[in-house]
């Protein structure tokens, strides 16, 4: 290594202090810490907490048969898929997992990939192009924007929720194809979108409507769309949110599937996901399409009605507005137990810093009305 190269000499890590100093002046450092949990209850820094910032909404991450069906995998087909499934091939659990997740979502065909995020990244860049304008929600999930600009395609931003909005940037488009892409449920305000409304205006304009469920245990459900006629439809699946496990997959018609299989990069060039993984996430969706599944959307529910009753997700926003008063709030919560993340810009926009709460049904009343007092402790309400 050269003298200049040891000492930085080129002015890269001058610029990385710059960088940094600036992140922090403006209350946005972030830092990794180390959370020793199984569950929503475990140890932060010395102390015991309870999570409020995990999206394990149905707990499966530490459900009995998830964990056993990962361990058979493991003894079974080691720990890892090895390479690319086009160069090393599946193991009969992928196949398996996306045999389920079809059905689950009630498409032809499945294909899996490593993490919800590349599962945007592949369907966008992999289905995008000159040629097809994409029109995304304003408020959609940072996947979906890279994703977008990995397409190469025209892009338009949509207001958020405005169907009308979305209806008029598809009748001005003067390319071929067009693509609507959206969050069933949105990440930091927990709303839905209009699935219906969007889905007819995709019909009428002849573009592919790609739904986001990442964050929908609660609904919207697409299932009004299959009355639509002449609507194509993707939907995005993450396995690491109300599953408990990780990965992700899109669901849609035989040649999208095979299209992507071809085409997505995230998909081609990446080993594939482990066998494990691919176990626990089948068997994770096996418990949530049975009566025990339907008994925890129905506790998450009730927790969702305890602490904001009405409201449509697990998914609940505090804004507070600045980054410190949203440091102070979660500072301050967290003295009294509670893990509640601080949410700010570049991830909301700029004056809307905010506490996101996460609910799961592994939480107890007990605990909701613990995280509720200390709330109204610090002058916030749910």
């Amino acid at each position: 290594m050269t003298a200049t190269g040891a000492a930085g000499g080129d002015g890269s890590e001058a610029w990385a202090a710059e960088q940094i100093a600036a992140i922090r002046a403006a209350g946005r450092w972030r830092e990794v810490r180390t959370f020793d949990a199984r569950g929503p209850v475990g140890r932060l820094g010395g102390r015991e907490v309870v999570s409020f910032a995990s999206n394990d909404y149905l707990g499966l991450s530490f459900h009995p048969a998830v964990i056993a069906a990962a361990h058979a995998a493991l003894d079974r087909w080691g720990a890892g898929a090895t390479a690319s499934r086009l160069i090393v091939g599946s193991r009969p659990v992928h196949a398996e997992l996306e045999a389920e997740l079809s059905d689950w979502k009630q498409t032809e065909r499945a294909l899996l990939f490593p993490t919800g995020y590349a599962a945007n990244l592949g369907v966008l860049a992999g289905l995008g192009g000159p040629d097809c304008l994409i029109v995304s929600d304003e408020l959609n999930h940072a996947s979906i924007i890279d994703g977008c600009r990995l397409s190469r395609s025209p892009v338009a931003v949509a207001r958020h929720n405005d169907v009308d909005h979305v209806d008029r940037l598809l009748g001005t488009a003067s390319v071929p194809r067009k693509m609507v892409v959206v969050d069933a449920v949105f990440s930091m305000d927990g709303d839905e979108a209009d699935i219906a409304a969007l889905g007819e205006r995709c019909a009428r304009h002849g573009a592919l409507l790609v739904i986001d469920e990442a964050h929908a245990v609660l609904g919207p459900s697409p299932a009004p769309l299959a009355g639509v006629e002449h609507l194509q439809v993707l939907r995005v699946v993450t396995l690491s949110k109300a599953l408990g496990t990780v990965g992700g997959a899109v669901c849609g018609s035989a040649p999208f599937i095979d299209l992507l299989v071809n085409r997505a990069r995230p998909f081609i060039f990446t080993t594939g996901p482990a066998p494990a993984d691919a176990a626990a996430a089948l068997e994770a969706i096996r418990i949530t399409r049975g009566p025990e599944g339907d008994a925890l959307v129905a506790r998450l529910r009730r927790f969702v009605d305890r602490l904001r009753p009405g409201h449509r997700s697990p998914i609940i926003p505090i804004v507070v507005g600045s980054e410190a008063l949203a440091l102070q709030a979660a500072e301050g919560l967290l003295a009294e137990g509670f893990l509640v993340p601080a949410i700010r810009p570049p991830t909301v926009p700029p004056g809307t810093s905010r506490l996101r709460i996460a609910l799961s049904a592994a939480h107890s009343e007990d605990i909701l009305d613990r995280l509720r007092g200390a709330l109204a402790a610090l002058g916030l309400r749910p």
